[in-house]
């Protein structure tokens, strides 16, 4: 009797301990039981074992090498998605690192979520100087359109589910969630820690518009006689595809996508009015913005950009957003599909189509300039220039129209934006709302790995220099990622001189003939030297054939681009001196 009696305690304690769980296993759980699978980071001081962790439970984790790019990656995951991307951080400069990404991800409303470890709040909050301390919270609040903390175990659950709900409802954004090392090692009875999880349920619910505020822009749109659709990636995100395409082709209306909204209908698209956007913003008179805002990206609706007095229709999740630069006549506020939806159930078989002269003027300018863009781009001057070597891209995206664009660079983004169509939704990755430079590796990185489909990666020298290093990550995992980098040897283009003669190149120009497709190499990757049209196709074919992660430098002349692409205005001195 007494050897029983002390078996038991023993095989008690056995249990007990078999039934406690501790933070690191609940932020898994957590994500998890949210159907969240993937995770971009950079390991270190106190999340390391957070990595491991998530990838023993299933979860894959992607490991950068700079946290900027984890975080672009996870922001691009969720615009794909709809579901957040999460981006994992060490603390303090880990967590400024990836505070450029987030701020990036709510300016452009794409949900992610930044989750960084950090230091103990007793020892923040009296400055004791612990080991990379910093009030990281307070830092990220003017950044995301959320930001958390979590003290307990018992409340990451709930932590988690809050962070989720706030990166996709309403209009999505980055949110911040704060972990602090001692969270993640506190421990709490692992019955209790199941009960806390919390699955988020209608994370994104259905926001249906007025009645009477669908009624007005029908109205508008009946009385118009040059009326435009815009469509802006908040439309593409939407994921309204059918609606909006029906909407669209039983209106007759003209449209113009922004960048990231190409492909929402084909480019080739019969309506479609890109090759005519500056002629359809400044003479149309009723403009119906879908997930589009005013910002300096359309000139924010005024000045020499819209010409004739217009009015506006406004589809936006945000009552907020309406008015923000000039009057909206008829807004529409609710989610994406549900406005188009209820306009497309006003739209009946009498619908008035637009007027045959305005129609006509719009096809007549459309088809004036793809006589003069097919002109310029039959040329093949060599060097290469930008035109002729976006012909090749131009091609070889239209004979793979799943491929995923990314782009990014001055010259390099502006002439592609106008050259290449897109085919599909959600295909097309660039600067957006903020303009940034550094997105390339990072969103090539997080469409590849959401995707598993083909990434070409349209980089400027410059632009590619911000993210060029997660080039080994692309190799590390073996993602199907071609980037072809125009490389005119500096910002805008190489020929530059410094004007006192000194030693010191100029500002603007790099190394002279780099070769950036040995970095590649340098990882087991694929690399290709290409100086004309017809090696650039050639090298295209073979890396796409191949699935495997090239680099292709496409040399450029150096003479080819401009200051600052089309934004030269946006420089104070160099629009002086052009005057």
């Amino acid at each position: 009797m007494a050897d029983v009696l002390e078996i038991r305690p023993q095989e008690s304690a056995e249990e007990n301990a078999q039934q406690m769980t501790d933070g690191f296993h609940l932020v898994i759980d957590a994500l998890k039981a949210n159907d969240i699978d993937t995770i971009f980071g950079l390991v270190g001081i106190p999340i390391t074992d957070l990595a491991r962790l998530a990838q023993a439970e299933g979860m894959r984790f992607i490991g950068f090498r700079h946290e900027q790019h984890a975080g672009n990656a996870a922001a691009i995951a969720g615009y794909m998605t709809q579901k957040p991307g999460i981006c994992l951080t060490v603390s303090a400069p880990g967590f400024l690192n990836g505070l450029t990404a987030l701020a990036n991800a709510t300016t452009n409303c794409f949900p992610m979520i930044l989750i960084s470890g950090s230091s103990e709040r007793e020892i923040v909050d009296l400055q004791q100087g612990d080991y990379e301390e910093m009030d990281q919270l307070n830092a990220a609040k003017p950044y995301a359109k959320a930001a958390y903390r979590v003290l307990h175990a018992e409340d990451i659950g709930i932590g988690v589910a809050r962070a989720i709900r706030a990166a996709v409802s309403g209009r999505p954004g980055g949110v911040y969630l704060d972990l602090p090392a001692k969270l993640l090692s506190q421990t709490i009875d692992a019955v209790k820690a199941k009960q806390s999880l919390v699955r988020v349920i209608d994370a994104a619910p259905r926001q249906l518009p007025a009645p009477d505020s669908v009624k007005r822009a029908i109205d508008l749109l009946k009385g118009a006689k040059r009326p435009l659709v815009l469509l802006g990636k908040g439309a593409a995100y939407s994921q309204a595809d059918k609606e909006i395409r029906a909407f669209i082709e039983k209106t007759g209306i003209p449209y113009l996508p922004m960048s990231m909204a190409k492909g929402l209908l084909p480019d080739t698209h019969e309506q479609s009015a890109s090759a005519a956007r500056s002629f359809v913003l400044a003479e149309s008179d009723v403009v119906v913005l879908v997930g589009a805002r005013l910002n300096w990206l359309l000139s924010h609706g005024k000045g020499k950009t819209w010409g004739k007095p217009k009015q506006f229709v406004q589809i936006d999740i945000s009552a907020q957003e309406m008015d923000s630069n000039v009057a909206i006549a008829a807004p529409i506020v609710g989610d994406i599909g549900s406005c188009v939806a209820s306009l497309l159930d006003q739209v009946g078989d009498n619908f008035p189509q637009p007027p045959k002269e305005w129609l006509d003027a719009v096809n007549e300018k459309k088809n004036k300039n793809l006589e003069k863009m097919a002109a310029t781009l039959a040329k093949s001057p060599s060097p290469m220039n930008f035109h002729s070597a976006l012909r090749v891209l131009r091609d070889i995206v239209k004979q793979n129209p799943d491929i995923n664009v990314v782009n990014e660079g001055a010259n390099t983004l502006d002439y592609a934006r106008a050259i290449i169509d897109m085919y599909q939704p959600r295909k097309r990755f660039d600067s957006g709302t903020w303009g940034v430079m550094g997105i390339g590796m990072g969103f090539a990185i997080g469409a590849a790995v959401t995707s598993g489909k083909q990434v070409l990666a349209i980089e400027g020298d410059s632009a590619f220099g911000f993210s060029g290093m997660e080039l080994e990550t692309i190799c590390r995992y073996q993602l199907p990622v071609c980037t072809v980098i125009f490389n005119n040897n500096g910002v805008y283009r190489g020929t530059d001189v410094n004007p006192t003669g000194g030693k010191d190149v100029a500002p603007t120009v790099f190394v002279k003939d780099a070769r950036y497709d040995k970095m590649i190499e340098a990882f087991g990757g694929i690399g290709y030297n290409v100086t004309t049209p017809e090696e650039l196709e050639k090298a295209l074919k073979e890396a796409i054939a191949s699935g495997k992660p090239t680099l292709i430098n496409a040399v450029i002349d150096e003479a080819a681009g401009t200051e600052s692409g089309r934004l030269t205005n946006l420089n104070p001195q160099s629009a002086a001196m052009k005057k």
